[in-house]
């Protein structure tokens, strides 16, 4: 399932930006690299797959807005690479999506898309059984 295209990519960051980020043969750089592209967003995709994979079970029949906001914000994050700016907005976004995710795979928020169903709860019943009596009233009649 993808949850990111590149043209969504470029609808929310503009072309400018991501021919700067992804062209490393030309100079100045006038052209999108398809195949950066393709690498930041599939490596965004596995990161939101293995976040709601704990919670929903994958793949996803359709990917709801916030899912595609939130791999697009990755991706970005992933083509600035080191040279995003700890302070800047596209760390911080970054930093959103990623906690986002984490409450996501906690079950404190929940994905609103149509065939989207609960993973089965892993483990099973905790059983306890209690050992013998340490202290009774004849081995403490001595005290």
């Amino acid at each position: 399932m993808t949850y990111v295209t590149k043209q969504q990519l470029i609808d929310r960051f503009g072309e400018r930006e991501l021919i700067q980020l992804t062209d490393r043969q030309n100079r100045p750089a006038t052209t999108i690299d398809d195949d950066v592209v393709d690498g930041a967003v599939t490596d965004a995709e596995a990161l939101v797959d293995g976040y709601i994979g704990k919670v929903y079970e994958l793949p996803l029949s359709s990917a709801p807005a916030v899912l595609t906001r939130i791999s697009a914000d990755i991706a970005r994050y992933y083509l600035h690479g080191k040279s995003a700016d700890k302070d800047g907005p596209v760390h911080r976004a970054y930093l959103e999506a990623t906690g986002w995710l984490r409450d996501v795979s906690r079950g404190l928020v929940q994905i609103d898309a149509e065939g989207v169903t609960l993973a089965a709860a892993g483990g099973g019943s905790v059983r306890a059984k209690p050992g013998d009596r340490v202290f009774t009233r004849d081995s403490l009649k001595d005290m």
